[in-house]
C-alpha cells in the first residue's frame, strides 16, 4: 500500500499547484516512478487520464472562484480553459 501513499502525495502536489503549470515529471518523481508509469497507474486508479483530471480540477477551481468574486480575469481564465478543452 506504499504506492497508494506515494500516489496520494503526487495528487497533493497537483492540487497545490492547480493555479500554476503542473509538471507530470515532478508528479511522477513524487510518486517514485516514471512519467509513463505514473500516467498509466493514475488512469487505472482514478478512471480518468491525468490530463483530464487536471483539466477538470482547474475548471472547477476557476468556476468556484468566479462564484466568489466579480473578478473578470477569472472569467477570462475559465473561458480560455473551456476553449482548450473543446479543441
Amino acid at each position: 500500500m506504499e504506492w497508494l501513499k506515494r500516489l496520494g502525495a503526487a495528487i497533493d502536489y497537483i492540487e497545490e499547484n492547480l493555479d500554476k503549470e503542473i509538471s507530470y515529471d515532478e508528479a511522477a518523481h513524487i510518486a517514485c516512478c516514471s512519467t509513463y508509469y505514473f500516467q498509466r497507474i493514475f488512469s487505472y486508479v482514478s478512471g480518468v487520464s491525468l490530463s483530464e483530471y487536471i483539466r477538470r480540477r482547474k475548471m472547477t477551481q476557476a468556476a468556484f472562484e468566479l462564484q466568489r468574486t466579480d473578478n473578470k480575469m477569472i472569467y477570462k481564465k475559465l473561458w480560455t480553459e473551456f476553449k482548450i478543452i473543446m479543441i
